[in-house]
């Protein structure tokens, strides 16, 4: 109820401040500070002796009127009565004729006017001053933002670590133990059995040398003499036992001798010598080939070490091979291209015109379309997960999304709108994704702008990345393609400004590299191999007429 009362207080209308009508408001006097209608103006206003000198203006312009200065009736702040005249160069103030005459005669005088020009110039390029101090500035905190962020993914991917060999080292311990306990209960069932074999042999001797014992005290108790002589011959051949044969030693339980732990078989943490706030990157050119295209608009790596590459809206997709400097044409297709990416089985997924991505097999070539469809939409973007899902991005003129799709081509979910309710995309342009889950998309602004949208593993909106302040001074960032490095950072290439900017994994900028310091001019697309090196397709020349974009093979190190 407040907030509407508020609304009604703020819709009471300004009446003229001569007449107080409801007359519309048109003009406004400077010198007396009064709104006037058309009436006063010219009736009532004009009759103040002192108006014909007021400035009146529109009050359409008073957020554009501009005082003007005035240099005159300044009063000395040293002689009563006195208006200053000069400025004094040498003393650094306003002087009246008194001043001029007793101390500033010899010294170097100007017209206030002049000397307001020589202070305002100052003030100007002190706050050029200060506003490059305070890019500096928030440069130096966006460098700590990075920094506390690297740190802290670094913290945790430590903290991993550890945590994953502490598990490995106590699985490890635990199997080691394992053996020890079971080697030493083979140990102790082989030298009881040796032992017990021996006193089972004993304990039957044993018990035969009793039995003879017992058969001779009775034979001595026989009271029959003629008995007794008759047998005792028999009795006295057998008083030999046979004693088993002993084993001259046995093999016994061995001892347990505890083994030391030391760091090396449980690790140890090093520190970096030198933490920088910026990673430093090194790209170092291999090999270049010239294509037959207007532009390498797309390029994707397959398991084969072949290539596909297309030239975009030009209407041409080629599979290559690199042989020797040249590239060695597979096959080609003529057919324009919106987005493209390998699958993990190795055939090419291309958004064309019509709601259903295309396939073209990496086994007979042949086009069909695949399972992937975003009807009512239209695909552009296109990326293969590493767990073999399919990202889409796409849209109409009333949406603009991207779709998680599984291998069936099943929605698994749509992502559309932030945490606000309000849409995230403009246009869907590139994508890729870290191993963490977040999702980058280039998404096109507008014609000449774009900006990278990083969203977490819920679907909210981590960060956005609109370029860098001095890379994209003079031209605006208008990303052309987008991949994910082997050691899970961003690279975008911002093909306008022949730079490509390093984002970390939640899209904060980490560094960026100039790659006309290479002479790789134009860079239009990305991608890395198999084995970790990174393809750099570019635009033509903007002079050149002719098919004649190239393909860099290059050698990356720091991201």
């Amino acid at each position: 109820m407040a907030f509407s009362q508020s609304i009604r207080k703020g819709q009471i209308p300004v009446s003229c401040g001569l007449c107080e009508t409801d007359r519309p408001i048109k003009w406004k006097c400077l010198d007396c500070d009064l709104l006037l209608c058309n009436h006063c103006k010219e009736k009532v206003h004009l009759r103040v002796k002192t108006a014909k000198d007021h400035r009146i203006i529109n009050i359409k312009d008073i957020g554009l009127y501009k005082e003007e200065l005035e240099f005159a009736n300044i009063p000395c702040q040293d002689h009563a009565g006195q208006y200053t005249c000069l400025y004094c160069k040498t003393c650094d103030t306003l002087v009246c004729p008194s001043c001029v005459s007793k101390v500033h005669k010899k010294h170097d005088l100007t017209e206030i006017q002049e000397g307001y020009d020589m202070k305002i110039d100052k003030l100007k390029k002190g706050q050029s001053k200060i506003q490059r101090e305070r890019k500096a500035i928030v440069s130096k905190k966006e460098q700590l933002h990075q920094l506390l962020s690297t740190e802290n993914s670094k913290y945790s991917q430590v903290k991993q670590d550890v945590l994953k060999h502490e598990q490995s080292v106590k699985a490890a311990v635990e199997k080691y133990f394992k053996e020890l306990r079971d080697k030493l209960d083979q140990n102790h069932n082989s030298v009881s059995n040796t032992i017990k074999s021996d006193l089972n042999a004993v304990s039957v001797i044993l018990k035969q040398a009793d039995n003879k014992n017992n058969e001779v005290q009775e034979f001595i108790q026989i009271c029959n003499v003629s008995k007794f002589f008759t047998e005792v011959n028999n009795l006295e051949k057998s008083f030999d036992i046979k004693m088993p044969q002993p084993r001259s030693s046995y093999v016994s339980i061995p001892h347990f001798v505890p083994g030391e732990i030391t760091q090396v078989n449980i690790g140890v943490l090093e520190y970096d010598e030198n933490p920088s706030l910026q990673p430093h990157i090194n790209l170092e050119i291999n090999k270049q080939y010239q294509t037959e295209l207007e532009t390498v608009t797309f390029v994707c790596s397959s398991i084969d070490q072949s290539f596909w590459i297309s030239s975009g809206i030009f209407g041409l997709v080629q599979k290559v091979k690199p042989d020797g400097t040249k590239l060695k044409i597979l096959s080609k297709y003529n057919i324009k291209v919106y987005g493209m990416d390998v699958t993990q089985s190795n055939n090419l997924l291309i958004s064309t015109r019509g709601s259903r991505l295309k396939q073209i097999s990496s086994h007979t070539g042949t086009v069909t379309d695949s399972v992937y469809d975003v009807s009512p939409l239209e695909p552009t973007a296109v990326f293969t997960t590493s767990d073999n899902k399919v990202l889409v991005g796409g849209g109409n003129k009333e949406r603009r999304v991207v779709i998680l799709m599984n291998q069936n081509g099943d929605h698994e979910r749509v992502y559309e709108h932030d945490q606000h309710k309000q849409p995230i995309f403009i246009n869907p342009f590139r994508i890729t994704s870290t191993s963490n889950g977040n999702i980058h998309v280039v998404d096109r602004v507008s014609d000449d702008r774009s900006r990278v949208v990083v969203l977490g593993q819920g679907g909210d909106i981590i960060n956005i990345y609109t370029g860098h302040t001095e890379v994209n001074k003079d031209r605006p960032f208008r990303p052309s393609d987008i991949v994910t490095t082997p050691r899970d950072n961003v690279i975008v290439a911002d093909l306008d400004t022949d730079t490509l900017h390093i984002l970390n994994h939640a899209g904060l900028l980490m560094t960026y590299y100039k790659t006309s310091d290479i002479n790789i001019m134009a860079p239009s697309s990305l991608t890395f191999s198999p084995t970790g090196q990174l393809y750099i397709g570019c635009s033509r020349p903007v002079s050149s007429r002719t098919k004649e974009a190239k393909l860099y093979d290059v050698s990356i190190s720091g991201c």
